[in-house]
């Protein structure tokens, strides 16, 4: 194997388990007594100068943004970073991080569905297949927390798949916008809107005292915002372009394997059969319909 595909997977490995331990940040946070919008808005005030930076550093000999462009932006970073970071962070109070992973671990169905929906793309029998196995793996894992927690699972579970939607939201409006402006200006620009956003839900919704936090909450949040956000980012962009976006996602399948391990031994959160089964299918689901086209 050549030096540069051991590189490229080296780093679709990195990014899949750097960003698999932003749930364990956030629920290491809730410990402390912060909530779901302090935790965003700290994360992304972390995370938004690097986007910044990149976001210059994209549109150095980059041709200006179209009027259509910024508003297309504007709604890719409202779903994409922004909606979807929220949900995400407001269900990790309810369910654990395993379940959660493998709940956003639907959105390339998602992005399936949405397809079909909107553009009458035909799944083929196989695609079909997957996803009632990932579907099935998902239910497995949320029976799972169901006896292991209460009513609010629901609710949680909930919340973290609108999380998926919004971002299979966003992978689909951004099909076309990517190729024209890049993914990495896309990706930067479409972050910085989202850190705007979360930024200023929490002025809106939360008093200056709520920053009245444990030393803790800030180290977790300097370390949510940068190893986990910033540098997943960047990781899996270098990846694609090494490897190629097909072997970078499977290698991405780590995510849920690495986030079961973090929330076993860092959070201390209860293990079953059901859920290494549930983790099993999502992963074989998700495998096939990310290796096959639609019709």
């Amino acid at each position: 194997m050549r030096r540069v595909d051991r590189s490229g997977i080296v780093l679709a490995a990195l990014g899949a388990i750097a960003f698999s331990g932003k749930a364990i940040i956030v629920k290491l946070g809730f410990r402390y007594g912060a909530d779901a919008v302090t935790l965003l808005a700290l994360r992304m005030a972390v995370a938004l100068p690097f986007f910044v930076g990149m976001g210059v550093w994209a549109a150095r000999r980059a041709p200006r943004l179209t009027r259509a462009d910024r508003w297309r932006i504007l709604a890719l970073g409202f779903f994409g970073y922004y909606l979807a970071s929220f949900l995400d962070f407001a269900g990790l109070a309810y369910i654990t991080a395993t379940l959660e992973r493998l709940i956003l671990y639907l959105t390339p169905t998602l992005v399936l569905l949405i397809g079909v929906a909107f553009a009458k793309r035909r799944p083929t029998r196989l695609q079909l297949i997957a996803l009632g196995t990932s579907y099935l793996g998902v239910l497995l894992a949320f029976g799972h927390d169901l006896d292991h927690g209460g009513s609010d699972i629901v609710l949680g579970g909930g919340l973290v798949f609108g999380s998926a939607l919004a971002y299979a939201i966003y992978l689909y409006g951004s099909g076309e916008i990517v190729a024209r402006i890049g993914a990495v200006r896309l990706t930067a620009y479409a972050s910085s809107v989202a850190s705007v956003l979360c930024i200023g839900q929490f002025l809106l919704l939360r008093p200056l005292d709520a920053l009245a936090l444990p030393p803790q909450v800030y180290w977790l949040s300097l370390l949510n915002g940068t190893a986990c956000t910033v540098l997943p980012v960047l990781a899996t962009m270098l990846a694609v372009k090494r490897i190629g976006s097909a072997t970078a996602a499977q290698i991405g399948m780590l995510g849920p394997v690495s986030t079961i391990v973090l929330s076993l031994f860092v959070l201390g959160e209860p293990m079953g059969a059901w859920q290494v089964a549930g983790t099993l299918l999502v992963m074989a689901g998700i495998f096939v319909v990310s290796r096959q086209r639609v019709a």
